[in-house]
């Protein structure tokens, strides 16, 4: 026999758990089928904070099935030790190492990576080559998180920084790239949540459970391939 819902008016904590659980079942639904031409055929995919580029695996695999193929650097101190820009210099050096100097690239940062991938295109002529610059729950305000963390990174990461400051003071050396910026209102590394809004970026409001799950839903890797697909 089967079991009838019966649906209650909601309550304040079923409306906060409703959109927790949406995130949830959303990050583990079957992505469509997206098919297109790729803007460019090589992409870069930046890692965040305390992390290796590991977890972007999932990404790196949807889009190498897309004929895009893609390094996920490892930043060379995980924890943002020596600064941001000392990480945007080195990460200039894999990508050159990678795709040399002058090939097209996608450029795709995830939290810190975000920041870090800002300096690159902004500050170390990277945007010269980039097609599409989007960045998943980056604190380009910054983020309150940081004060808890002491090394030169999470200082830049703070709001009112000088770094941040300087980030958007040179963000029309973006000249016209395609910018994108992923958030989700349930953040609890970027806070405020609104940080991730970008008034240069399209900016796109995902409602995913947990910070570390954006870069595994499939309702941002979908959204993403139907950007990068033509």
């Amino acid at each position: 026999m089967a079991t009838r819902l019966i649906l209650s008016p909601l309550t304040p904590m079923k409306r906060f758990l409703l959109p927790l659980f949406a995130g949830l079942l959303g990050s583990h639904a079957q992505a469509g089928e997206i098919s297109g031409k790729p803007i460019a055929r090589r992409a870069v995919l930046v890692h965040g904070i305390f992390e290796d580029g590991t977890k972007l695996d999932k990404m790196k695999k949807r889009l190498e099935s897309h004929g895009i193929e893609c390094v996920c650097p490892k930043l060379i101190h995980h924890d943002g030790t020596g600064g941001l820009d000392y990480l945007a210099a080195h990460l200039k050096q894999d990508i050159d190492e990678a795709f040399g100097t002058k090939e097209p690239i996608i450029v795709i940062g995830f939290s810190m990576g975000g920041l870090v991938s800002r300096y690159y295109l902004q500050e170390l002529g990277g945007a010269d080559r980039c097609a599409t610059f989007i960045t998943i729950s980056s604190p380009h305000h910054g983020t309150n998180v940081a004060w808890t963390y002491y090394s030169k990174g999470a200082e830049q990461m703070r709001p009112g920084s000088d770094f941040l400051a300087n980030l958007e003071r040179t963000e029309h050396r973006l000249g016209k790239i395609p910018v994108v910026s992923y958030r989700t209102p349930m953040d609890l590394i970027i806070l405020p949540t609104e940080s991730s809004v970008w008034e240069r970026a399209d900016n796109v409001k995902m409602p995913v459970a947990l910070h570390p799950l954006m870069i595994r839903s499939e309702k941002v890797l979908s959204d993403i391939e139907s950007r990068l697909l033509k």
